[in-house]
Order: C-alpha cells, then sequence, then structure tokens
C-alpha cells in the first residue's frame, strides 16, 4: 500500500504574508497526523520563504510520524539536516526565482557533490537519502550510482498535461521510469502537483510507487473542508479501494 506524506510548506507561507504567529505549520502537521496522514514533508529553504529553522525543530520534537526534510545540497541546510536527523531527506534543486520546485536535480552533472552529500547525510544518522528526479533514465541511472536509497520521482509534468494524449505519455513516461528504479533497487516515492483530480489515474498507471508527497492540494481544499477531511479524502485516493 502507498503510504502518504503531507507537505506543510504552504501553510507556513500563509503566516509568512502576514509576519505572524498563525497558522502554525506544527499545529497543521499534528492535525495531518490525527486525520491518518503516514507523514509530514517540510522543505527548509536556503531563503527560509515559507519553513524557517525554528519550525524545523518544533517539527522534530512533536511529529511522531515519518518526517521527511526536503534540502538543497547548500551546506547551511546539510548542517541543520545532519543535526536533526529526520528518517528522511529528499535532496532537490533550488532557484531563488522559482514559485516551487520546477523540476527534478541533476543527478548526472552533480553526481559528485551529491554523492558527498548523500555520504555526509548516512554518516550522520539519517538513515535514507532520496534524490527527487525527473523520469529520466539516465539521471535514474546516475541517482543509483550516488548512493541513494530512494528516487522521489517527480511528477509536475503530468499534473500540468492539457490533453489526454498528453496524459498517457506523461504516465507512460512515468510508468517505466518507476520500473527502471525498481530494477535499480532504488524504492520508488513520487510528488508535485498530484492532486485530488489527477492522483487515480496515477495510481492505476505507475506501479511500485511506496510513498507519495502531496501538499498544496490538500492545504487549499481544507479551507473548505478543514484539515481532518482534506486529509482523510486524499488518503482514501492514495490507499485505494482495496483498504477498504
Amino acid at each position: 500500500m502507498t503510504t502518504l506524506l503531507i507537505n506543510i510548506d504552504h501553510v507556513a507561507t500563509l503566516r509568512n504574508a502576514r509576519r505572524e504567529r498563525f497558522p502554525d505549520p506544527v499545529v497543521i502537521a499534528l492535525a495531518c497526523e490525527r486525520a491518518g496522514a503516514d507523514g509530514i514533508v517540510f522543505h527548509l529553504r536556503e531563503d527560509r520563504r515559507h519553513i524557517k529553522d525554528a519550525d524545523v525543530r518544533r517539527l522534530k520534537q512533536k511529529i511522531h510520524s515519518k518526517l521527511d526534510f526536503e534540502c538543497s545540497l547548500a551546506s547551511d541546510v546539510i548542517d541543520i539536516c545532519c543535526d536533526v536527523k529526520p528518517d528522511l531527506a529528499t535532496l532537490v534543486p533550488e532557484r531563488r526565482e522559482e514559485i516551487t520546485t520546477e523540476g527534478g536535480i541533476d543527478a548526472i552533472g552533480n553526481r559528485k557533490r551529491i554523492t558527498h552529500t548523500v555520504d555526509r547525510l548516512h554518516a550522520a544518522g539519517v538513515k535514507k537519502v532520496a534524490l527527487f528526479i525527473d523520469p529520466n533514465q539516465d539521471q535514474l541511472r546516475a541517482a543509483a550510482d550516488t548512493g541513494a536509497d530512494i528516487i522521489e520521482l517527480h511528477t509536475g509534468d503530468y499534473a500540468n498535461v492539457v490533453t489526454e494524449m498528453e496524459s498517457i505519455q506523461s504516465l507512460n513516461l512515468l510508468a517505466d521510469a518507476a520500473r527502471f528504479a525498481h530494477e535499480l533497487n532504488l524504492v520508488v516515492h513520487a510528488g508535485h502537483g498530484l492532486d485530488y483530480d489527477n492522483y487515480e489515474a496515477f495510481r492505476a498507471n505507475v506501479p511500485f510507487v511506496a510513498e507519495v508527497s502531496i501538499g498544496f492540494a490538500v492545504i487549499a481544499r481544507s479551507l473548505l473542508t478543514g484539515i481532518t477531511v482534506a486529509v482523510q479524502e486524499m488518503k482514501f485516493l492514495v490507499s485505494g479501494p482495496d483498504s477498504e
């Protein structure tokens, strides 16, 4: 069964827009846990545009389910990740001008630096390290060479398709990538842009996905339904009919 992690970055974005102390991403993270989420994801960006250092420490103290620390290769952020020792560290690319992460990390071009970072995280006691990566076999092969344990397939292109043909092509690409990663003995995760409308087709077509990270869709839905119902609805979609 695929597990569901909820990304709470956008709660912090709302808080920071007014420079307030609320809504508190830690409070929302705990509510997600109570609603049935299998874990919490956060991204400590270099520019600290949403999650702050203090949030990270509090999440580590309060969260009892799986904690996934998304981070770039920046040394100071990796220092914090090594100190916090989350259940999972997911290495992602960052550009200051982007609104949100726009693609997978370049495992080919950054192989040496990524390998060093993966080794450093493992040595610090972070048991599992993932690379957020595009569904490209060359990139996947390079990811395996870095010593990473997991790849998180970037599903943003699938989320942005317009036509049915584009959807089919994108799902086929993701399915092929998931199978190839499985052959490389990499655990397969997925995330970015998955929502209540596009997840069912993703689940039906892409194999070997052990975990998905979903944030914006759930936080946006919670404005209408409340966070408990929003998480429960997504959990139902992710678990599938066989869970009943």
